[in-house]
């Protein structure tokens, strides 16, 4: 199995982005956990992260075809991108959208996410762990 893992703006700063939030851990500590998160799952990942919307949408696109699945961490582009969510159906691949945080208990802006109306599954306030999760939900699927 193979899994696209998607990360949007601003994730490439942890360790460094509002720790009080996101903690000091970094994006390289990030692929190194899922790394060994899916090694334990018999997964093959790889890693796509972007800060612009349109490249991200490029990166959905080229995985028509070449991924079974897509773990996805649109930031703060779940929050206004149709654009992404669009193209999350167009490819039909199944996708789970990940947050680090609970955008539920944040600002009323963080709310509502478009991207998770074309995900399987949105999993939110797990850290780190909540890239295991979505690995999880994407191998049962497949099972």
């Amino acid at each position: 199995m193979n899994v696209l893992i998607i990360n949007g703006p601003n994730l490439n700063m942890l360790g460094i982005r509002e720790p009080e939030i996101y903690g000091l851990k970094s994006y390289s500590d990030l692929i190194a956990f899922i790394e060994k998160a899916a090694g334990s799952l018999g997964v093959a990942v790889s890693f796509f992260q972007s800060n612009c919307e349109g490249e991200m949408i490029d990166a959905i696109q080229a995985a028509y075809g070449k991924v079974d699945g897509i773990i996805i961490n649109p930031a703060a582009y779940a929050h206004t991108s149709i654009a992404i969510a669009d193209a999350l159906k167009a490819v039909g691949i199944p996708a789970v959208e990940v947050h680090l945080t609970d955008t539920h208990t944040r600002e009323p802006y963080r709310h509502n996410s478009f991207t998770s109306e074309a995900c399987i599954e949105t999993i939110m306030g797990e850290g780190f762990e909540g890239y295991r999760s979505a690995l999880k939900v994407l191998v049962e699927i497949f099972a």
